[in-house]
């Protein structure tokens, strides 16, 4: 366990733990209490003075959960059923903390959706059971106080924050009916009519839902595993709005592609979406779905609010290069553009200045470590991990909203201890012969700058809708396309009148009245102009292929067969 910035040394009140098995810890909600697993058994300590508070023997589990108010702790091992084919023994166990007593032994045979779900004040605990959503109340787990029955319900989402508790249930499709999400408020499941909200659509094989934190909207990012249209590898992709007052849309997204991230901001007015083929756009949507602000396009697939809210980092990992845009969110102004090579993780420190962004196994096995960020761009902290090691896992110590504050945003970068990470930005290959020539700029996608979609003060004009600002797009190429004629038009004017004045005669334009023949001089003149133009860079030093040297030995045969047409032969 390390300290927080600025010291970053090692805490002298845990004990490091080194064994070769620690592959699962977690914290409590408020930070207060730390739990892990070494192998042998899991234990649980007070953060503060590494006290320790509670140890149980389960040297398999691999999956540690604190309940919000840090009453109970799930563990979850890999289950096993029984040589005779009878069912396991219960690999889902919900301890006590204070009593360390085990108050209730579940059978979950998927490590996805693992955890039972709990309110924030611990009055309700869900759990998905057979195409039911089973209901606890106050930690009593002897009785089922509650069952939601849907047919095959696939997941569901509590809301966060106070009560009254609402549920977010999804139901895939099956046999030409829609997939669909509903919205209720607990205890009330007595059918469709007692849904808050409900929202249909058919091209959805998974759903991910996030709440917003005032739990007053939904937003569901459905998914197809295939994509019809052939467009895409990854499936297709949606983005819908469900509030719980039953109004609900779908976010129109201006470029095709992939939903590569969807998440809210801290004050549940707006939500940010990476989308897009390559390079991806970021926009900015109110609750009517409408856009504030487009980032433009760039090399991102993932965004990430400060815990106040008042910054956004857009950032690419995975299979991108790691490249971080970190944005004011007030007055959308770009704070730094930091790199974080290979990183796998990344997450905000709970004062909302700090970031971590790790590179973690199993996903990557070498060049394990972490680095501890200031927003403004400066590294202030680099561990790297011995290259006989792996590093599983990194967090940070939760604290309770409204612990820290929220600051003014700074621009300017914080001083730092270590030197300053500047990558070279990558350059196109070159071959040799053109490698003490200079550049010519090419590249395959034109990057559209960020865009303030807000109407501006004094103007009554709403944001362009998707079909607008397409007509507006293709009206600009028009204008450009012919702006480009008219310059192209000019200059060639320009080289006519210049060949007039050459002591060698140009030929005059001639018609035959024949259009078959007309169309043959054109191409004509236009193989000898191409042979001029060779003949031209072999007097400026130029080496000629074998291709380009038989055109330039067959101009007379062609200035010949020109004469002839043009005299009608």
């Amino acid at each position: 366990m390390v300290n927080g910035p600025p010291s970053f040394t090692e805490s002298t009140a845990f004990q490091r733990d080194s064994g070769k098995n620690c592959k699962a810890v977690a914290f409590s909600k408020d930070g207060s209490l730390f739990a892990w697993c070494n192998g042998e058994k899991v234990n649980i300590v007070n953060v503060t003075n590494a006290q320790l508070l509670r140890s149980f023997d389960l040297p398999k589990a691999v999956c540690l959960e604190f309940s919000p108010k840090n009453n109970i702790l799930a563990t979850w091992q890999a289950y096993t059923a029984a040589k005779d084919g009878t069912a396991g023994v219960p690999n889902l166990q919900l301890h006590d903390v204070k009593t360390g007593k085990c108050l209730k032994s579940f059978i979950q045979k998927k490590m996805q959706n693992w955890c039972p779900c709990w309110a924030g004040d611990e009055s309700i605990c869900a759990r998905n059971v057979n195409n039911e959503v089973h209901f606890f109340e106050n930690n009593n787990f002897a009785t089922i106080a509650n069952k939601l029955h849907l047919q095959k319900v696939n997941d569901f989402v509590l809301s966060p924050g106070a009560q009254p508790t609402k549920v977010a249930v999804y139901v895939p499709g099956s046999k030409g009916a829609p997939s669909f999400v509903r919205l209720y408020q607990y205890p009330n499941f007595g059918g469709p009519q007692s849904a808050l909200a409900n929202k249909s659509f058919f091209k959805a094989d998974k759903v991910t839902m996030l709440w917003n934190k005032k739990a007053t909207a939904v937003l569901v990012i459905a998914s197809t595993e295939v994509d019809k249209t052939g467009a895409s590898y990854y499936g297709e992709q949606t983005l819908h709005y469900i509030a719980t007052n039953g109004e609900s849309a779908v976010v129109q997204l201006p470029k095709n592609g992939p939903i590569y991230d969807v998440v809210w901001n801290p004050n549940s007015l707006e939500f940010c979406a990476v989308y897009g083929f390559m390079p991806a756009k970021a926009t900015i949507f109110n609750l009517k779905c409408d856009p504030v602000f487009d980032f433009g396009t760039g090399p991102r697939n993932a965004a990430y609010y400060s815990p106040h809210g008042h910054i956004l980092v857009l950032a690419g990992f995975g299979n991108l290069r790691g490249q971080m845009e970190v944005w004011d969110v007030k007055n959308y102004k770009l704070i730094s553009k930091p790199v974080a090579s290979d990183s796998t993780y990344f997450a905000w420190c709970p004062d909302g200045e700090h970031i971590v962004t790790a590179t973690c196994a199993p996903r990557l096995r070498v060049s394990n470590g972490y680095k501890i960020w200031h927003y403004t761009g400066s590294l202030l902290h680099n561990y790297e991990v011995p290259s006989n090691e792996e590093m599983w896992q990194v967090s940070w110590q939760p604290f309770l909203d409204g612990v820290f504050p929220a600051k003014a945003v700074k621009y300017q970068a914080v001083p730092s201890e270590l030197p300053s990470v500047e990558s070279r930005p990558a350059q196109a290959y070159r071959p040799p012969a053109l490698r003490n020539k200079p550049v010519t700029s090419s590249k395959l996608h034109e990057d559209e700058p960020p865009q303030n979609m807000k109407p501006q003060s004094g103007s009554s004009d709403k944001p362009l809708s998707k079909t607008a600002l397409k007509n507006q797009r293709k009206h600009e190429a028009k204008k450009a396309a012919k702006q480009e004629a008219k310059a192209e038009a000019n200059q060639e004017s320009t080289q006519s009148s210049a060949s007039q004045n050459a002591p060698r005669s140009a030929v005059p334009t001639f018609t035959s009245g024949d259009p078959e023949v007309d169309k043959k001089i054109k191409n004509l003149k236009k193989k000898l102009k191409a042979i001029e133009q060779l003949k031209e860079q072999a007097a400026a030093g130029k080496q000629l292929e074998k291709n380009q040297l038989e055109k330039i030995q067959k101009e007379t045969a062609l200035l010949q067969e020109l004469e002839d047409l043009e005299l009608g032969l």
